[in-house]
């Protein structure tokens, strides 16, 4: 009834700092296991993590195309993540009728 299984996922995350962008591929990943596995999830713990492409991108922007000149830059990460899940696979529950 009980099984544990690894799996490996992909996901990507953005923000305005190099915290933000991972934390947000981070949390995709509950998400993206409860997708890919037809059974009942218990506990989803992250076993490694490798970043496949970390990218930043800077663009300036000014207030009236001349005040206040600032660069913005936005944070991009794709990671590969290795999972251990345990789960509750329903198909070898067996339901009594009545």
């Amino acid at each position: 009834m009980k099984e544990q299984f690894t799996t490996t996922v992909s996901v990507s995350g953005k923000g305005d700092s190099k915290e933000k962008a991972f934390a947000d591929a981070l949390n995709k990943v509950q998400g993206s296991v409860m997708k890919s596995s037809p059974h009942i999830l218990l506990r989803i713990e992250p076993q490694d993590v490798k970043v496949v492409s970390a990218q930043v991108t800077a663009r300036k922007e000014a207030f009236l195309f001349f005040f206040l000149r600032r660069e913005r830059r936005t944070f991009s990460v794709t990671l590969d993540v290795t999972v251990s899940v345990t789960a509750i696979n329903l198909d070898k529950v067996e339901f009594a009728t009545q």
